[in-house]
């Protein structure tokens, strides 16, 4: 799946009941409490019932209130506090002569000492006798042996006992073939199912768990008698249970049930847009990754469990149908109905699964045996051809490399008018947002470069992901950081004047910035609850993932990635997989002197990556690894240590690529010898490496000098690696912001795209910064700066057609930065060009890629927002809809603000899906930020009732409401928002990294105000 820009969970409290002492069933409502039981990254394997009852049981029970404890342990023996004080009461009474007093008689030391110790005995008694194996307690004492565990079993909605207690689903049964009918009625909003499930019994069981969430299960008959069946809710699980055994075997299991079709982005969910006539359009289309499969259909909802599927979709003739399979017939059925039956699919993952109900017309080409077509709406039939040619050209090329061809006879492209994620990989049906799919006739390269990019991707996932399949989430990597490398890889062989390099360099860089921080993961990392698999897809999976596989590849020789690539496939076809699967065949086909196992291990395992630093003393160079923290002041002790294969080049030679030299760093400390003419050295050869490097003063010194005398000493690439890691290194308090400004004098010699934007955005992170913080001086202070710096370069931007991406891809840069910062005539030039484009009746032209800076530019008066309000709700070019709203987002009028706000919020004007783009925009200006975060905070339960907790999009609407905070009060605020009772996902990754994020921020602005005043 491609995003869109847009640890293990605590155990629940309070999980056993008073009432499990109680001689009835003894019984635990889980259904109080969220499910986030950890769920083992392996498979699911059995374990004495008697093990887990201190992680279910009393490991997260209150223990620590006394009172709750001391009954329990006294009802445990059969007494009753409070029978036994009333009791005592009596008998003194008959004994002692009453006497009237004031207060309450002070018990002796000695009776207190002889309480206390009768109470810690009641409570030992009660632990050593509760946790003795093979115990259920009842009044009665150890009267029978622990073989069922009732205690720790959750309550179904019929009040039965639910009869599994993971989240995980049981290995005992697994699903071979689904027959899948559906029935959507899009004037309602609901549908009719019915599946069929022939499942294999691997072990004998008496019950059968699958998935199944929101839906009105009618019927459900095994073997062709009707069963009853549980369903437990917070797991989203339903359960049949047998008297005896099932025996290993196959056997069928229906289900009939109805459901609302989803107003959320995931299950199989209803969509609509107006077409040019002003008519509104419905339809319905899935989005099952990860966990929605099961509220299209009860099923084995977990990637492991792949099978086979046959759907049959009824519909109304307006429409068509679409799913994974070619369509084998259409059925004439009454009241004007029809049904659509598609082949038997190949095996897959549930997840996988797709299909559309719609109002779509699509182009076709055929190339390498597959039916390749493109569908949208009707009204944009003319924006598919791009899309359609891009793809047959990857198809042929991924056919070519991996030496296996796509398995499917046909693989359709389909543009969604309502779609969160930016694409979704679908086996032969992909799913895309229009803006990721469609290029209109105005459209640039840099658009195209976009829409090539996803195309790309979810190409990719054909092979990764969907022939090859993690095993369990924890491995996400496998899919997002394959499909993502490849997609880079593929695009600079197919479509080199893409520049696509420029592209995933910055991508890296990215990753970089993630994963430098404590609160970031391992690649392959502990995925326990449904949040915590949403969280997954976020930049480490993705970016990280695909800059350790060029890492690799950049390290092996004779196309040894390649062939250990095709190795994988072939082995693993229709097949599970984890990380260590793909490095044996890696290891398999390498003939270095390398375990690439041993190597990559350090990669995936540990979180964060290593900081080089390199001291030199005369031709002896001393290298030391450590792990890289933005914030090391709050870091725990870690010794962990990578394989590093660094490069390097010197002075003699730093250009091209056989230049490089490697040297495997795996110890903490090693020594490097030189040459005795060697001036200078450059480590991460053009920054294939995951890994930053810190020179010693001279080491510093000499590569700064080098690149005041002569630019092209190093690669814009080498050069572009410098800047980003003075940068982080600022960041991090290894070296003073005034070294960052010493390497800074060269810019103004530089020309090429990524020095020069990696060096822009640097620059305009602090000065967002500084305006936020309203260091009104120090921020007109960066203005001046970036003028002196970057004016000429601004000054000499044409505003006309271009085609080079590389040269769209600065000019965009410059001339965004220089309008928003007012510089030379920026504004001026800017709102000449909307003003010739609106009179024109939009026929002269805007560059496609410098229509958000004319756009936001326009957006500051009302009359230039107003016409830009009516463009956005009139164009049917998605691009152009997209960098209109960001520019009418960036407005500083509070009101109208406000009403972008809740209109992207409740999707009346503006799709909901724009919503974490909005507040991105929004919060990159002064005017509105804080009136996003607080927006936000008083609409988020709306909010992760629209957007799954953990998903992407959460990520980025809490980043972006948040990450520009620099303020003690600011970051107490956002502690205190999400530690308030009943604020949803306050156990999400993201608020770590949110408050990592402004404490970071804080530190800089303290040591960092006086250079910038000094300096600046």
């Amino acid at each position: 799946m491609e995003t869109f820009e847009s640890e293990r969970a605590p155990l629940p409290r309070n999980m056993i009941e008073n009432s499990m002492f109680e001689e009835e069933p003894d019984v635990v409502d889980l259904a109080k409490e969220s499910p986030s039981y950890p769920i083992d990254s392996d498979d699911v394997v059995y374990e004495p019932r008697s093990s887990r009852l201190l992680v279910r049981g009393l490991g997260e029970n209150d223990l620590d209130e006394d009172e709750e404890d001391y009954e329990s342990s006294a009802r445990l023996l059969g007494l009753s506090f409070m029978n036994r004080s009333s009791n005592q009461r009596s008998v003194a009474s008959s004994y002692t002569r009453q006497q009237h007093s004031g207060s309450c008689s002070k018990p002796s030391t000695k009776t207190t000492v002889v309480g206390v110790l009768i109470l810690v005995l009641v409570a030992s008694m009660f632990m050593v006798i509760y946790f003795l194996p093979g115990c259920t307690f009842t009044r009665k004492g150890c009267q029978k042996t622990n073989l069922t565990m009732d205690s720790i079993y959750p309550i179904s909605t019929s009040g039965e006992l639910f009869p599994w207690t993971e989240l995980r689903l049981p290995p005992s049964v697994h699903p071979v073939h689904y027959n899948i009918s559906l029935h959507p009625n899009l004037a309602l909003m609901t549908f009719q199912g019915c599946v069929s499930i022939l499942v294999q019994v691997l072990h004998e069981t008496k019950n059968i768990v699958l998935h199944s969430s929101d839906m009105n299960i009618s019927k459900v008959t095994f073997e062709g008698k009707e069963v009853h069946v549980l369903e437990y809710k917070p797991w989203q699980q339903i359960a049949i249970k047998f008297p005896e055994d099932l025996k290993k075997g196959q056997y069928v299991l229906n289900i009939n049930y109805t459901a609302k079709l989803s107003n959320s982005y995931d299950g199989f969910y209803n969509s609509s847009y107006v077409d040019t006539n002003g008519t509104k359009r419905v339809l319905a289309a899935t989005q099952f990754e990860p966990l929605a499969a099961r509220k299209a259909f009860p099923c084995f909802d977990e990637p492991a469990f792949k099978s086979t599927f046959t759907i049959k979709m009824t519909r109304e003739r307006k429409y068509i149908s679409l799913s994974n399979m070619p369509k084998v017939k259409t059925t004439d059925l009454k009241n004007g109905l029809q049904e659509d039956e598609f082949e038997k699919s190949v095996k897959m993952s549930n997840y996988l699964v797709a299909f559309i109900v719609a109002e779509f017309i699509g182009v076709s080409n055929n190339v390498s045996k597959t039916m390749v077509s493109v569908y949208a709406i009707p009204d944009k039939k003319d924006q598919v051809q791009y899309a359609l040619d891009t793809a047959c050209k990857l198809l042929e090329f991924y056919n070519t490399f991996f030496e296996n061809d796509y398995p499917l006879s046909k693989l359709d492209l389909v543009a969604i008018p309502d779609f969160l994620a930016g694409a979704m990989e679908n086996w032969g049906l992909i799913t895309f947002r229009e803006t990721t799919l469609l290029v209109g006739n105005n459209s640039s390269s840099i658009d195209k470069q976009l829409v090539t990019s996803v195309i790309a991707h979810e190409l990719a996932h054909q092979w990764f992901g969907n022939l090859v399949t993690m095993r369990w989430w924890n491995d996400l990597w496998l899919n997002e950081g394959f499909a993502t490398y490849m997609q880079y890889m593929s695009i600079e062989t197919v479509f080199p004047d893409l520049n696509i390099d420029t592209e995933f360099l910055n991508v890296r860089f990215k990753a970089l910035t993630k994963d430098a921080l404590n609160s970031s993961h391992p690649v392959s990392t502990v995925v326990s609850t449904p949040e915590q698999v949403e969280e997954m897809f976020d930049s480490v999976s993705y970016e990280k993932g695909a800059s350790i596989l060029l890492m690799l590849n950049a390290t092996l020789t004779d196309g040894e990635f390649r062939k250990g690539v095709i190795e994988y496939l072939q082995k693993y076809n229709l097949s599970n997989t984890e990380s260590e699967d793909l490095w044996n065949s890696l290891s398999q086909v390498s003939k270095q002197n390398l375990s690439v196992s041993e190597m990559m291990n350090t990669w995936t395992v540990h979180k964060g990556f290593p900081l080089v630093t390199v001291k030199r003393n005369g031709t002896q160079v001393t290298l030391t690894q450590e792990h890289f923290l933005l914030n090391a002041e709050n870091s725990t002790d870690d010794s962990s240590l990578w394989h590093i294969p660094l490069t390097y080049v010197n002075d003699s030679c730093s250009f091209l690529s056989s230049c490089k030299q490697v040297f495997h760093l795996k110890d903490k400390t090693a020594t490097l010898k030189l040459p005795d003419q060697v001036k200078w050295l450059k480590f991460n050869f053009k920054n294939d490496g995951f890994y930053i490097v810190h020179y010693d003063e001279e080491g510093w010194k000499n590569l700064i000098d080098a690149l005041k005398g002569d630019v092209n000493v190093l690669s814009c690439k080498d050069r572009a690696a410098l800047i980003n890691n003075i940068f982080t290194l600022s960041s991090s308090g290894k070296v003073s912001f005034r070294q960052v400004l010493n390497l800074m004098d060269y810019i103004r010699n530089e020309t090429e795209t990524a020095p020069l934007t990696e060096a822009l955005f640097q620059l305009g992170q602090i000065y967002m910064l500084l305006d936020k913080r309203s260091e009104l001086n120090l921020a007109s202070r960066m203005t001046s700066y970036i003028d002196d710096h970057f004016g000429s370069l601004m000054a000499g931007q044409s505003w006309d057609l271009e085609s080079s991406v590389s040269k769209m891809t600065l000019r965009s840069a410059l001339l965004e930065m220089a309008c928003s910062l007012n510089i030379r005539n920026c504004s001026t030039q800017a709102k000449h060009l909307f003003d010739q484009w609106f009179t024109s009746n939009k026929t002269s032209l805007i560059p496609s890629d410098l229509m958000r800076t004319v756009f936001k530019v326009a957006a500051q008066t009302d009359e230039g927002w107003g016409k830009l309000l009516d463009t956005y709700k009139h164009s049917i070019n998605d691009q152009e809809k997209r960098k209109t709203l960001e520019a009418l987002a960036s407005t500083q009028d509070i009101r109208k603000i406000i009403w972008i706000l809740q209109k992207s919020l409740d999707g009346s004007e503006i799709q909901t899906q724009e919503f974490p783009l909005v507040i991105n925009a929004i919060c990159k200006n002064f005017a509105g930020y804080l009136y996003a975060w607080d927006f936000v905070k008083e609409n988020w339960d709306k909010i992760t009732q629209k957007f799954p907790v953990g998903s992407f999009a959460i990520q980025s609407i809490l980043m972006s409401a948040t990450s520009q905070f620099s303020t003690k009060t600011h970051l107490t605020e956002t502690q205190n928002f999400f530690t308030s009772p009943g604020t949803k996902g306050s156990q999400m990754r993201i608020v770590r990294e949110a408050i990592e994020t402004i404490k970071l921020n804080m530190r800089w602005m303290e040591k960092n105000l006086n250079t910038l005043q000094r300096w600046l």
